[in-house]
């Protein structure tokens, strides 16, 4: 099946008609993005304010259109708030932002469907595991909510600001940065949605990570704007889903790979946290999550299983002493688990391709 191009689609596009000015959606200047990869369109249309029924049944309506083109496998179309455009004074195009993170070779986001699955804990880990490997890591705390990275790597202290850039914490073997070194430890982070994007956006512009091969970002958990942000200015190389074996947190990270996907960005796979738990008594293994929950749901989703990761006290001692247990205890079974999810991250990571940031919208 030939593959949908962009001018295809801008042409087939023409056949829907914007109400107020009668001329077709692409004359009058409401497509304001479109991208295409592998099949999935993503498609962003501007919608005048006030005028909320009319852009949503366009917004349908060219859903509908999209849909229905040969070798379009998913079509999403969302809606952007700009000042209508007019004949008399067109709408200049924006220019495009440069993308952040311009010297990291694979950006690489570790995510969850909702919180309180060791997606952090995940992300420390691999990213110290990458280091021991040899290459140069970044470690990004984008959880402005719930900044746990400096507790877990065991720093603190604000970091130094040398020619006008924040310098990144280097600590076992990788550099990292976190707005919990910025704030005061016990605040509260009360800021709305537009605050931690700025914050976001100032720790990869505003900091001084110099060329990386890796970049592991840990995400907030949930699908909101941080997701969005990375996605849009980020050439994210892919995405890893943490969940637990349970039914509940399956449901959240099957939403979580689904949102990858409408954004065009690969998931790379699926780990099981706290898989199993071996008691440290008798040594009997007890599945208290359920078990293999995550290698099934990746199998259904059609994406890698990266492996399995017990729960072991080990983890969270030596993560809330500061030092991770891939540096702590290197030859132990959460050790071995991690970087033989690593070492599937990295083969990963050669077969995925950069597909530049995605859609800038206001």
């Amino acid at each position: 099946m030939v593959a949908p191009t962009e001018q295809g689609l801008r042409e087939a596009l023409r056949a829907i008609r914007d109400p107020k000015s009668g001329r077709d959606i692409v004359t009058a200047g409401l497509v304001d993005s479109l991208q295409t990869r592998d099949g999935l369109v993503q498609l962003t249309l501007i919608g005048e304010r006030g005028q909320a029924q009319l852009t949503e049944t366009l917004r349908r309506e060219a859903q509908l259109l999209l849909a229905r083109q040969p070798g379009v496998t998913n079509a999403t179309v969302i809606l952007t708030a700009h000042r209508a455009p007019t004949e008399a004074a067109p709408k200049p195009a924006a220019a495009p932002r440069p993308p952040l993170l311009a010297d990291v070779k694979h950006v690489v986001a570790v995510a969850s469907g909702k919180g309180g699955v060791g997606k952090s804990t995940t992300a420390v880990n691999l990213a110290v595991a990458f280091a021991q490997a040899g290459h140069r890591v970044g470690l990004l705390d984008a959880d402005v909510y719930g900044p746990s990275l400096p507790r877990m790597l065991g720093v603190s202290g604000k970091p130094p600001i040398v020619d006008g850039k924040m310098q990144p914490i280097e600590v076992w073997g990788l550099k990292a940065m976190s707005i919990g070194l910025l704030v005061d430890a016990d605040g509260a982070m009360i800021w709305r949605g537009p605050m931690v994007i700025s914050a976001l956006e100032q720790m990869m512009s505003q900091v001084a990570w110099g060329p990386l091969d890796i970049m592991v970002v840990d995400m907030p958990p949930g699908t909101g704007d941080a997701q969005l942000t990375m996605a849009q200015r980020v050439s994210l190389s892919g995405a890893v889903i943490v969940s637990t074996p349970q039914d509940i947190a399956l449901i959240d990270a099957r939403r979580g790979v689904r949102m990858f996907e409408k954004v065009m960005v690969p998931v790379l796979g699926v780990v099981e946290n706290m898989s199993s738990f071996a008691c440290p008594h008798c040594g009997e293994t007890t599945h208290l999550f359920g078990h293999g929950g995550a290698r099934r749901e990746a199998e259904t989703l059609g994406v890698p299983f990266l492996g399995e990761v017990p729960l072991l006290l080990d983890i969270r001692e030596t993560g809330d002493a500061g030092t991770p247990i891939v540096a702590a205890v290197p030859n132990g079974p959460a050790a071995k688990a991690y970087a033989a999810i690593a070492a599937r991250v990295l083969a990963g990571l050669g077969g995925a391709k950069q597909t530049g940031p995605k859609i800038i919208m206001d």
